[in-house]
């Protein structure tokens, strides 16, 4: 992390810092939907309801629904019997409702519906016979729980380019392919190619993998970073999605830098930008992109200028038990 920079002195002048925000930015629906399940979850069942997994990759969130009784575990087993139990919004493998319903515990799955679209692609391609190469980074949660919805060597995880000029599948003729939903919109197309390009008869999936909420946040990355200096990310190392836009705005020629909260700012780092550009990855609150202009507004005389790439109004439901 980032150490903070000490204060400026106040009475100093300030010079002047031009912010282009892109939008859309922060909370996407899946997001939404996860959180406000541990929220109505709490409200139903009282504290402590227990978490598998991060809800989302933010601290921020985390420790917000920690401090209302969630209590976030890495497996099942530590979830005690008759407790609540809830599934974050990456997924889980196929055997953990499994394993929450034989012990007869209340569980709500907060899995993205658009990561739900792939499980159930996932399982038609391999009904049909084909294996199934998938796009993304290896020991992502994301990744864990799509395998875990398919036999065990039912898939391949494919990370670059060359790991396609590696593959000698059993039968070329029987192929398709699957992508994480958080990963660039440009890697992926690359990818893309290269398995066209040697596996022709490959099966593609029925419709864009990429979430809709990736594909937005990195056009608006792209919209903004010719115009900018240098660019914030707001989000979590661990964030997929956060990390891509940073490489969305280094593709694009503009320097960027991830940071999870105002306090990780290096005004030093900011030396000589007149025009910066902000954005947020999809689980990081609108609260923490206010409090990164806050903090950059004790420094420089801040002049904000949203720039809209696209509207966004999709809405997931809440799932069976939960909704009001």
């Amino acid at each position: 992390m980032v150490q903070a920079s000490p204060e400026a002195d106040p009475s100093a002048p300030r010079p002047p810092l031009d912010l282009l925000i892109a939008a859309p930015r922060g909370f996407c629906a899946g997001v939404d939907r996860a959180i406000r399940i541990v929220e109505l979850a709490l409200e139903r069942f009282g504290a402590p309801v227990f978490v598998r997994h991060e809800i989302v990759h933010n601290r921020f969130v985390v420790d917000a629904l920690r401090a209302k009784g969630a209590v976030f575990v890495e497996e099942l087993d530590a979830v005690p019997d008759g407790a609540p139990v809830v599934f974050s919004a990456h997924g889980v493998p196929k055997a953990v409702p499994h394993k929450a319903a034989e012990r007869g515990l209340d569980f709500f799955d907060a899995t993205c519906p658009l990561v739900s679209k792939v499980h159930r692609q996932a399982e038609r391609l391999v009904d049909q016979g084909r294996h199934i190469l998938f796009i993304g980074h290896a020991g992502h949660p994301e990744v864990i729980g799509t395998f875990g919805q398919v036999p065990p060597g039912a898939m391949t995880l494919i990370e670059t380019e060359a790991d396609v000029e590696r593959l000698a599948p059993a039968d070329p003729e029987a192929l398709a392919f699957l992508t994480q939903t958080t990963l660039s919109v440009d890697d992926t197309a690359a990818i893309v190619a290269a398995l066209r390009r040697r596996f022709p008869a490959i099966q593609a999936p029925r419709g864009e993998d990429i979430c809709y909420a990736t594909s937005n946040r990195q056009a608006a990355v792209k919209a903004i970073a010719a115009a900018c200096d240098a660019m914030l990310v707001i989000g979590a190392p661990n964030s997929s999605n956060s990390l891509r836009l940073v490489e969305v705005a280094e593709r694009e020629g503009t320097r960027a830098r991830l940071v999870q909260r105002a306090e990780c700012i290096d005004f030093a780092w900011l030396a000589g930008v007149a025009k910066l550009g902000i954005t947020a990855g999809a689980s990081a609150p609108e609260v923490l992109v206010r409090e990164v202009i806050d903090r950059l507004a004790t420094r420089f005389a801040v002049t904000e200028h949203e720039i809209v790439a696209t509207a966004e109004r999709m809405v997931f439901k809440l799932p069976h038990g939960l909704a009001a």
